[in-house]
């Protein structure tokens, strides 16, 4: 089974908390991911990492993604093809 190149976490945070409580959950969440790919044998320096952000009623649901390995190279592919196209 080959081994996964990517990894993603969501969060469910109210749109209308504090601007400190919302930078407070992304830098968890920063950390959190570097932890987990060292737990999985992943440098987290080699990675790529990634923001979405949706909106559902009155809360936003955060998105954070790390690629690594095949998942990176193709994503630098997209968006380079994607800001050449525009």
């Amino acid at each position: 089974m080959p081994r996964p190149t990517q990894a993603h976490m969501s969060r469910t945070i109210g749109k209308n908390k504090p601007s400190g409580v919302k930078d407070m959950t992304k830098r968890q969440m920063e950390y959190y991911m570097g932890a987990k790919l060292i737990e999985v044998g992943v440098d987290p320096k080699s990675a790529i990492y990634r923001w979405s952000v949706e909106t559902q009623n009155n809360n936003e649901v955060w998105t954070y993604s790390a690629y690594w390995g095949n998942s990176k190279e193709e994503l630098l592919q997209k968006e380079q093809e994607t800001s050449n196209n525009e």
